[in-house]
């Protein structure tokens, strides 16, 4: 029974162990999703300000959705670099594998964040050309964005004298539902997008003007347009990262619980049996001595 008891009482001690790393892990998850959401929501108030420079534009310029053939689709999906998020690439993963199948056949460049990532999508059957790091820190949200939008320049110019689609896959939250995959489409540009664009009236009396010629400005506006776009999908992807990964926590902190106080509960029973077999001994020992006084008092009468 003592052997036992100890053997328990290690076994209490890992886990107690185990449950502070895994309630260390679950308050980190929780720290380092504020500022991905503040980001978030940031470059939010960004995008509308890029979204308004286009409104000016098209009551300048009207534009329609181009006809550009569409010579290479570019995907880019948003995933983890580290574990212990349960199934959030492979899901990411699947959901991607089945929008590329309903897809029209061509060229696609896929580029990946994300080690953890890269590995989901190949188990999958598609491979990665290139796979970047995601962000440390809400500083590297702006340096990944820019380092994207470096890699969009340079297939757009080798997809010359045609066009390329761009799309960006990645985990969004979705209110009480949690997280849900999306697929966003970035370019060609909406033409509903355009549309509404073009049809809402200008708050001021006076348009805004420029000097820059017309195409360059619609290029720089398209430009953080992407920027925007990316820096918000790479931010919503850490914010539900660190989301699934506190969820998993959290079931692995109420699995350590339970087994915990099944764990107390078996010491309390080891306890007790040891206290009653001690008692038992007592007892025993006890009416031994009672018996021989008594003998002895026998043979002395």
């Amino acid at each position: 029974m003592t052997q036992s008891l100890e053997r328990l009482t290690r076994r209490t001690e890992s886990m107690n162990s185990i449950r502070g790393i895994v309630h260390t892990m679950k308050t980190l998850s929780v720290i380092n999703a504020a500022p991905y959401d503040h980001a978030a929501r940031a470059i939010e108030a960004y995008h509308d300000t890029v979204l308004t420079g286009f409104q000016a534009f098209l009551h300048h310029y009207p534009l329609d959705a181009r006809d550009t053939p569409v010579v290479r689709r570019v995907l880019i999906v948003f995933g983890s670099d580290h574990g212990l998020c349960g199934n959030y690439n492979e899901a990411l993963a699947a959901h991607v594998a089945q929008a590329v199948q309903d897809w029209p056949e061509g060229p696609l460049t896929l580029l990946c964040v994300g080690a953890q990532m890269q590995d989901a999508l190949t188990d999958q059957g598609l491979d990665p050309k290139e796979t970047l790091f995601p962000p440390a820190s809400v500083d590297g949200i702006g340096r990944l964005s820019n380092l994207l939008t470096q890699r969009l320049d340079d297939i757009r110019h080798t997809a010359h004298p045609g066009d390329i689609s761009v799309s960006l896959a990645y985990f969004t939250r979705d209110g009480g539902a949690g997280q849900v995959p999306d697929i966003k489409s970035l370019l060609p540009l909406d033409s509903e997008l355009l549309r509404v664009l073009s049809a809402t009236p200008w708050v001021s009396r006076t348009l805004p003007s420029f000097t820059m010629a017309a195409e360059d400005m619609l290029m720089a506006l398209i430009r953080e347009h992407l920027f925007a776009s990316m820096f918000r999908a790479a931010a919503e992807a850490l914010v539900t990262e660190n989301a699934a990964r506190m969820s998993l926590m959290q079931q692995a902190e109420q699995s350590i619980d339970d087994r915990l106080e099944g764990l107390t509960g078996q010491m309390r029973a080891v306890r007790q049996d040891d206290i009653t077999t001690e008692l038992l001994d007592v007892i025993v020992g006890f009416e031994a001595l009672k018996k021989g006084k008594r003998r002895k008092k026998t043979k002395a009468d």
